[in-house]
C-alpha cells in the first residue's frame, strides 16, 4: 500500500520570496481559496517532500506545481506528453503573468536557441518538456546547471504498463531522478487503481511521498445512457438543444468519425473530425479551431482528449461503447473542467458488444483475451446497470458514495419501476444448476443463454445440454433480454462471473439459496419515464443576455492575442460577472479567475461593457450556486 494523506492542511508559513501562497493564489490565478488538497500538497512540496497526488480532472493539477513554482527562486521542470497541452499551459501562465517556457519539436532552432538562453540566465520559473528529451545526455547536463526545485511529472499514471494510456518513454524518467537525487518529485494523475499507483511509486523512485488522493466524484456532470437507435438522429437532436455549446464526440472507427462529422456541417452544425489517420497538420489545425470556439463539436477517436485543457466543454457524446470503465471516466472527465453543469451522454445496443466480442476474439494471448472480456463485462455492466451511474463509477475506483440517490444521473433522475422477476430469475439460475449437475463444470453466459432459447450449436449438441429440462424453457425471450437478465443477477451477487476462468457463470451461496426458496426476486425494467427540470451542481444563474456579450467580447480579445478564449476568462467567470454586475475595479477583482495581471489587461474593456449593458437593462439578481 501507498502511504495515503487525504486531509486538508492548516494555513502555512509564508514561502521563500515572503508572500504567503494565499497571495499569490489571487495575484496570478485569480481564486480566493483552494480546492480540496491543493494546499497540503503545495504545502509538502515547499518542505521539498516527494509528492503523489491523484486529482481528477478539472480538480486543479496543475496549481500544484505551477504556485510553488512563484513561491521560491529556481526552476520547476514539468514533464508532460503533448506538444499541445504545453503550449495551452505556457499561455495561460504567460497570460497570468507567470514567466514560463516549453521546449519541444514544433519549436525551429533559432527559437529553441532563444529559450535555452533564458533558461541559462534563470528568466523563467517553469519550464514543460517531453520526457523523451529530458534523458537527453546534454539536457540532463543543463539540467543540474540549472537550479532545480521541482520535477513535476504530469499524466503519470502514462508510467505503467498497467495504466490505460502506457508510454514506454515515460520509463525513463527514471534517469532524471538518478541524475538530480536530491530534487524532489511530484507525480500527478486523474485515474489510477491502486496497482497502477503503486508501479508509479516505485518506477519513479519516489521516497515515502505524501500520497493524496481526491474524490473521483464530479458533482458537475450528469450521466446518461440512452438506448442506440438512429443514433445520428439521436447526436442530432441532442446538439440542437444545446446551440452555443462546446462538446467531444467519441467513435469507435476513425470512418465514423468523419461521416459523422461530414454529415453534422451538412446539418449546419461547425463539427470536424479528429482521428490518429489524420495529417498532423490537419488534426492540429482541427484542435485549434475547436480550442477557439470557431467550431462546436469535435469528432474524435480516443486520439483526443490528452492534451486539451478547454474548460468550457459542455457534453461529451459516446457514440459507441467504451472499451473500459477506465476509459469512459477519463473521457467523460472532460466535460465541465470548470465546474459548471455538462452532461455525459452514452448510446449503447447489443450491436456494440458483439462487435468488440470479435476483435476480442482474435487476439492471441490468452491473458490479454481474458483481461479485455472482462473490462468489456464492466462496461456492459454499468451501460445496463438500474443502480446509479455515479456509484458504479466512484465504486470502481474503489471509492464508496454515500447518497442513496445522486441527483445527476438518469436512473436516480428517474428510477426506473420494478418488476416480479422470480420466474425467470428461477430460469436462469436453474439452467446453471443444471449445466454444471450433468456435466461437471460451468459455462459462460452465452451458452446458458443458448440452452434457454433452445439453441443448436455445436457445444450444446456434443456436450448434450439439448436433453437438459432447462433447454428451450426461455424462448419467451430474446437472447439479448436474456443476457441482460444474466448480466443483472451478477450484479445482484446471485451469479458469479469467474474472470480467471474465461468468465464462466458459477452459482454463489446466495444465487443456491434463492434457486432452492424460491425467494421473490425483483428488477427494474428497461423503461423510464421523462425527466424533471432540477438544479444542477454547479450551476450559475446569470442575466444570459449580459452573458451572451461578454462571451463575443472575451472571443474578440482572445483573436486578437492568438489564443484561446478560455485564456483570456473562464466561463465561470463570465457568468460571475453577469451575476454580480461589477462596475469598478474592487468588484472586479472579487470575480473568480481574476488576479492582477488581468485586471489591469482586461478589466477595462469588460468593466465597459458591463457599465453600457447597465444603461439600458435592469439589473435580474439570481442566487449564484457553488461551482
Amino acid at each position: 500500500m501507498i502511504p495515503g494523506d487525504v486531509t486538508q492542511g492548516e494555513d502555512i508559513a509564508p514561502t521563500m520570496e515572503g508572500t504567503s501562497v494565499d497571495a499569490l493564489l489571487k495575484q496570478y490565478f485569480g481564486f480566493d481559496t483552494f480546492r480540496p488538497l491543493q494546499r497540503k500538497i503545495i504545502e509538502e512540496t515547499l518542505a521539498s517532500h516527494d509528492v503523489f497526488a491523484i486529482l481528477p480532472t478539472g480538480g486543479g493539477k496543475s496549481l500544484c506545481y505551477q504556485l510553488p513554482a512563484m513561491a521560491r527562486s529556481g526552476l520547476t521542470v514539468v514533464a508532460s506528453p503533448l506538444i499541445a497541452l504545453m503550449k495551452d499551459q505556457v499561455d495561460a501562465l504567460t497570460a497570468a503573468g507567470v514567466p514560463a517556457t516549453f521546449l519541444n519539436s514544433s519549436l525551429d532552432r533559432a527559437e529553441s536557441a532563444r529559450r535555452l538562453r533564458g533558461l541559462h540566465q534563470g528568466e523563467y520559473r517553469l519550464l514543460y518538456v517531453a520526457p523523451e528529451r529530458m534523458v537527453l545526455s546534454g539536457f540532463l547536463e543543463d539540467l543540474k546547471r540549472w537550479r532545480i526545485n521541482l520535477l513535476a511529472v504530469d499524466e503519470a499514471h502514462c508510467i505503467s504498463e498497467w495504466g490505460h494510456d502506457f508510454r514506454p518513454e515515460y520509463r525513463q524518467l527514471v534517469q532524471v531522478r538518478d541524475a538530480l537525487p536530491s530534487v524532489p518529485v511530484m507525480a500527478l494523475t486523474a485515474t489510477a487503481t491502486e496497482r497502477v499507483r503503486e508501479d508509479i511509486v516505485r518506477q519513479l523512485k519516489l521516497r515515502h511521498p505524501g500520497c493524496h488522493v481526491a474524490s473521483f466524484n464530479r458533482p458537475n456532470l450528469t450521466y446518461r445512457v440512452m438506448h442506440k437507435h438512429r443514433p445520428y438522429e439521436q447526436i442530432l437532436a441532442c446538439l440542437r438543444e444545446r446551440p452555443h455549446e462546446s462538446g467531444i464526440i467519441y467513435c469507435q472507427a476513425r470512418k465514423t468519425a468523419e461521416a459523422l462529422a461530414d454529415r453534422l456541417r451538412d446539418d449546419r452544425i461547425p463539427a470536424r473530425a479528429y482521428h490518429a489517420g489524420l495529417e498532423a497538420a490537419i488534426r492540429n489545425r482541427h484542435q485549434e479551431l475547436f480550442l477557439r470556439d470557431e467550431i462546436r463539436v469535435i469528432c474524435a477517436t480516443i486520439a483526443f482528449g490528452m492534451g486539451i485543457n478547454k474548460p468550457n466543454v459542455r457534453f461529451i457524446i459516446h457514440h459507441d461503447l467504451p472499451k473500459n470503465i477506465e476509459g469512459y471516466y477519463q473521457e467523460t472527465g472532460r466535460a465541465g473542467r470548470d465546474g459548471l453543469p455538462s452532461d455525459c451522454l452514452l448510446l449503447f445496443n447489443a450491436g456494440d458488444v458483439v462487435k468488440y466480442l470479435r476483435f476480442i476474439d482474435e487476439k492471441t494471448d490468452d491473458q490479454e483475451r481474458r483481461t479485455a472480456r472482462r473490462q468489456l463485462d464492466e462496461i456492459v455492466g454499468f451501460a445496463e446497470s438500474p443502480a446509479c451511474r455515479r456509484a458504479h463509477l466512484l465504486g470502481y475506483f474503489g471509492e464508496s458514495f454515500a447518497e442513496e440517490n445522486c441527483g445527476a444521473c438518469d436512473n436516480c433522475l428517474n428510477p426506473r419501476e420494478t418488476i416480479d422477476a422470480t420466474i425467470v430469475a428461477q430460469k436462469f439460475l436453474s439452467c446453471i444448476y443444471r449445466i454444471r449437475q450433468r456435466s461437471g463444470f460451468n459455462v459462460g453466459l452465452n451458452h446458458v443463454v443458448e440452452v434457454l432459447t433452445g439453441g443448436k450449436s455445436e457445444k450444446v449438441l456434443k456436450w448434450g445440454h439439448d436433453q437438459l429440462t432447462t433447454y428451450g424453457i426461455g424462448n419467451e425471450h430474446t437472447r439479448k433480454e436474456w443476457c441482460i437478465l444474466g448480466r443483472e443477477l451478477v450484479r445482484m451477487g446471485l451469479v458469479r462471473q469467474n474472470i480467471d476462468q474465461f468468465n464462466i457463470l458459477e452459482l454463489t451461496a446466495e444465487g443456491v439459496t434463492a434457486l432452492k426458496s424460491r425467494q421473490p426476486i425483483r428488477m427494474a425494467t428497461m423503461v423510464k419515464p421523462p425527466e424533471p427540470r432540477r438544479h444542477r451542481a454547479g450551476e450559475i444563474e446569470c442575466d444570459e443576455s449580459l452573458f451572451e456579450r461578454l462571451r463575443s467580447l472575451r472571443k474578440r480579445l482572445a483573436d486578437q492575442r492568438g489564443v484561446p478564449p478560455y485564456i483570456v476568462f473562464s466561463d465561470v467567470a463570465l457568468r460571475q460577472m453577469a451575476h454580480s454586475y461589477p462596475t469598478d475595479e474592487t468588484a472586479f477583482l472579487r470575480i473568480s479567475g481574476v488576479g492582477e495581471r488581468k485586471l489591469n489587461e482586461y478589466g477595462a474593456a469588460f468593466l465597459a461593457v458591463i457599465r453600457e449593458y447597465l444603461e439600458t437593462h435592469p439589473r435580474s439578481p439570481g442566487p449564484v450556486s457553488a461551482s
